[in-house]
């Protein structure tokens, strides 16, 4: 699921930080290693398996958020005639993690890197995923290396990965990227990236997919009022995440050729959730045609308006149901596309951030040697969707708090306001249901007998708690808004 990261630009508030610290303990989402955990990753660092090829000649790139230290994905990409060849290189984890070593046993536990506006919780402690693994520039890494032949209408044919040695020649933000590509100074490679990435898109189109660039919500100062706003997404970060898929979806088909590996996978959207998305559309005055499917609306969003970047965030709910399917001796599971990629795909290419990547990639590059997958790999499939499962709803809760504390802190001075929304969900047992509130882009719920879905109300903000991030909604009675009326009407 695609995720939901708040940034604070200016110092985290106290009772922000309050709640965010208050969350993070809820959710046993850890604070420090052990002592022996950050031992064994010192010793580690020093003592790589290295591979014995050497592709440290090609031109590698990294393109990151700006301060990324954790560094998965370094890029090269050339012409081959009328196609492209995309080196995509992906930092080995498994030169460092032994099987059942101190690092291995506590990435099980947290199975991927948790985020927050205070603090960033890795997957491995900092001597590795900062350090020693990371792809960093100037100097020489171990990397499980893709090789994926693109051909003139964006199709991938015989994908390859190995271990090899590359080094990184610059670290690259979006925006740098961005800037050289429309100023026409960008080198060939990145030209090219973005020829590959539209080219890709193009693809995704065809097979009726869709990817999600969600915009980040920034929380920014003017003296004791704050604001939510969106920092939109750049083309380039969806070119970039193409080729990221475009190897996910290699590796599927690699695995499932040689019938052993572990899949990720969307089942496909309820009609419920569809009436629920079309519902916030027309809350925040989104057109949705009746005759327009959803992987033509969401092309249709530009992330860089408020309302947009509000109805992407709601887009995620489609996501609900995601997982992973582990198979072996040849047994693919019944349930093996991602249904929002209208593809097979899999987690391959953040190992720093996320765990199944490092089992994903030690199977592709067996499959890819000829070689019996490892023992400790295939010995963990059977486990390793459970592991994810529980990572995924402990950052989701994270991420949903996160969200919620967010949008408390924007909201406390305005308890006691009236605000006008668009029902967007309603349970009738509870008296409650969830509306849109437009200005500020604000998810909420509301308590109410008989929610008219899909329809505004006014509500009245009666309580706003910074610690919990619980922000409390009651509908303005239809007798009151009828009173309300002749006023609103003369004020106009």
């Amino acid at each position: 699921m695609p995720a939901r990261h708040v940034r604070v630009r200016e110092a985290v508030p106290g009772p922000l930080r309050e709640g965010l610290e208050r969350l993070r303990q809820e959710l046993h989402v850890p604070a420090e290693f052990p002592p022996e955990v950050v031992r064994a990753a010192e010793v580690a660092a020093e003592n790589p398996r290295l591979p014995e090829k050497d592709l440290t000649d090609l031109d590698f790139v990294t393109i990151d958020p700006p301060g990324a230290k954790d560094l998965d994905q370094a890029v090269v990409i050339e012409r081959d005639g009328s196609g492209f060849v995309v080196w995509y290189a992906i930092a080995d984890v498994a030169a460092f993690v032994s099987p059942g070593d101190p690092i291995d046993v506590e990435a099980r536990e947290r199975g991927q890197t948790f985020y927050a506006p205070h603090m960033r919780t890795p997957l491995h402690p900092p001597a590795l995923s900062e350090n020693a693994a990371s792809l960093l520039p100037g100097v020489v890494r171990p990397a499980l290396v893709w090789r994926l032949p693109v051909d003139a209408r964006g199709q991938c044919e015989a994908p390859t990965v190995e271990r090899a040695l590359i080094r990184s020649r610059a670290q690259l933000t979006y925006e740098e990227v961005q800037d050289q590509l429309d100023a026409r100074t960008a080198p060939e490679s990145l030209v090219l990236l973005k020829e590959v990435g539209l080219l890709r898109e193009e693809v995704e189109r065809d097979r009726g997919g869709v990817s999600l660039n969600i915009p980040e919500q920034e929380v920014h100062t003017e003296g004791d009022h704050w604001e939510l706003e969106f920092r939109s997404t750049l083309p380039v970060e969806g070119w970039n995440a193409q080729i990221s898929l475009l190897t996910g979806i290699a590796a599927a088909h690699l695995m499932i050729d040689a019938g052993v590996g572990i899949l990720r996978t969307l089942p496909p959207a309820e009609k419920s959730s569809l009436r629920r998305l079309r519902a916030t559309a027309k809350a925040l005055h989104i057109p949705w045609p009746p005759e327009m499917d959803y992987p033509e609306f969401v092309r249709s969003l530009d992330s860089t308006r408020g309302d947009h970047a509000a109805m992407l965030y709601a887009c995620t709910t489609l996501f609900r149901g995601a997982g992973y399917q582990a198979f072996e001796n040849g047994s693919v599971p019944e349930l093996s596309q991602h249904a929002a990629l209208a593809t097979v795909y899999a987690h391959t290419t953040a190992p720093l951030r996320r765990l199944v990547d490092r089992f994903v990639l030690e199977i592709c590059a067996a499959i890819c040697a000829g070689e019996e997958v490892p023992d400790w790999a295939r010995e963990a499939l059977p486990e390793l969707p459970d592991i994810m499962a529980e990572s995924d709803r402990r950052a989701k809760k994270y991420e949903r708090g996160i969200v919620d504390l967010t949008e408390a802190l924007v909201l406390a001075g305005r308890v006691g306001q009236d605000f006008t929304g668009t029902v967007v969900d309603f349970d009738a047992k509870k008296d409650r249901g969830r509306f849109m509130i437009t200005q500020p882009a604000v998810e909420a719920f509301v308590k109410g007998s008989g929610l008219p879905l899909g329809q505004e109300i006014r509500a009245t903000l009666t309580g706003v708690d910074l610690t919990t991030g619980v922000t409390t909604f009651v509908e303005v009675p239809e007798r009151a808004r009828r009173e309300d009326a002749p006023n609103r009407k003369g004020r106009r």
